[in-house]
């Protein structure tokens, strides 16, 4: 009883760490916190908040801190960037790992037919699944997203979009359109892969105006996942000052990955002329 009453309390910490203003602050606290949820799992393996924390926590800590610092070492140490997003991997399939148990709690054999039949296999959710089918997408988008070299992560795309397509039809507004800025990046795939540039920035749109236009996330994603890709140079500086003219506090609740988009939107910024093709050809084509 004691266990599930702090796991209870635990899993339903609230905005502590995501409306925090100091991001090194939260880095060093985060990893005891997920260690402590792990624990009390040990414990207690089908409590339903514990298993959500736990797999929302991994997958933003993963992001925040581990993804994004390899962003911005890939420049200056390749060979260090390339083990934080070995790292950074392994932490979104763990979180996937505690959000796909969950699932399988609610609808055993959920997981197998994501794979098989992915179009059909949560006709079942309603709107209280909302939260586990977003950071089981999430979690395993962002795995995918840094793994495009793998076939066998890669071949699982199919279910992410397949949660994330679910969560739209229940709750396009979850947590302020979160749902379509993790739509951005993958409609931003190539063709081949079932991507389509022109419903990312559809997505785009509807996150910006769910969010008031508050989130620099959005901007930096389309940033970073469109625009540089297409070598659109005047877009990708627009869309980052866009992100930076934001201001951190005017939604509490989610400043530290306010914070964090706009740490990632100067680095980017820094590296504008490095990243962007000046030859003469590429100016006319401008």
């Amino acid at each position: 009883m004691a266990v599930r009453t702090v796991a209870d309390t635990l899993s339903q910490s609230g905005d502590t760490f995501s409306r925090d203003d100091d991001p090194e602050l939260v880095r060093d606290a985060v990893p005891f916190a997920l260690k402590t949820y792990e624990s009390l799992l040990e414990s207690i393996p089908k409590h339903e908040g514990l298993l959500l924390a736990t797999c929302s926590g991994f997958t933003q800590y993963s992001y925040a801190f581990i993804q994004t610092d390899s962003d911005l070492v890939e420049s200056t140490d390749y060979e260090a960037a390339l083990r934080l997003k070995d790292r950074a991997l392994k932490l979104y399939l763990r979180g996937r790992g505690y959000c796909v148990r969950l699932l399988e709690l609610r609808r055993p054999g959920v997981e197998e037919k994501l794979r098989v039949d992915p179009g059909n296999a949560l006709a079942w959710a309603s709107r209280d699944d909302v939260p586990v089918l977003y950071w089981t997408g999430a979690a395993w988008g962002a795995a995918i997203s840094i793994g495009l070299d793998r076939p066998d992560l890669v071949s699982d795309l199919p279910a992410v979009k397949a949660l994330m397509e679910r969560v739209l039809a229940l709750q396009e507004d979850y947590s302020r359109g979160a749902v379509h800025a993790i739509m951005i990046s993958l409609e931003a795939l190539p063709e081949a892969m079932g991507g389509s540039k022109e419903r990312a920035r559809r997505h785009f749109q509807r996150a910006v105006e769910l969010s008031d236009g508050q989130d620099p996330g959005p901007f930096v994603t389309l940033a970073a996942s469109v625009a540089l890709p297409a070598q659109n140079r005047d877009e990708f500086v627009k869309l980052l000052g866009q992100a930076l003219a934001i201001d951190p506090d005017s939604n509490p609740s989610a400043r530290l990955a306010a914070i964090i988009a706009q740490k990632r939107a100067r680095h980017l910024l820094s590296r504008v002329d490095e990243l962007f093709d000046t030859s003469p050809s590429q100016e006319g084509r401008r």
